[in-house]
């Protein structure tokens, strides 16, 4: 066992993990995560998805030692008016909801590195998410809707 320091959510908290230990586990266990989802188990679907310090991480493959002292955040952790969850809600972007939390920090990640993406360069970031129900197009949608309420709110905000 290592102890660790994790920040997930606004929450820190040093706990012992094994060396083997898979971060998606430690988020469920340990800070009640339950958006962070076991889908594949090989990082191919996205359902998984945590954003490190802002940057996508599939904590199905991750050892959750190597992130110690880092800071997580997962779905659990957005406000209850965040805009990407609002569009897609409005947008109609789930059925079954299972890929949802995935594709949502994926637009997080997304629109903080390019607050408006082109439609080619959603799908291209979105590659490695699977939706089994296929709501892509509504998916897709709610990510350019949340670029443009986001890109009114700071304009808001500056003015």
């Amino acid at each position: 066992m290592r102890e660790i320091e994790l920040k997930v959510n606004g929450l820190r908290r040093k706990l012992g993990v094994a060396d083997d230990e898979l971060l998606l586990d430690v988020l469920r266990r340990e800070f009640g995560t339950t958006s962070v989802r076991e889908g594949c188990g090989v990082g191919a679907c996205g359902a998984c998805t945590a954003l490190v310090g802002g940057k996508s991480v599939s904590t199905c493959l991750s050892r959750a030692a190597r992130f110690d002292g880092a800071e997580i955040t997962t779905a659990d952790g957005l406000p209850r008016d965040d805009e990407v969850v609002e569009e897609f809600v409005e947008n109609r972007a789930m059925q079954c909801g299972y890929c949802i939390p995935g594709f949502v920090m994926m637009a997080h990640e997304l629109l903080s590195e390019n607050p408006q993406p082109t439609d080619e360069e959603v799908v291209e970031h979105l590659e490695g998410n699977i939706c089994r129900c296929g709501t892509y197009s509504e998916i897709h949608a709610a990510i350019k809707a949340a670029a443009v309420r986001r890109a009114a709110r700071n304009e808001r905000a500056t003015a």
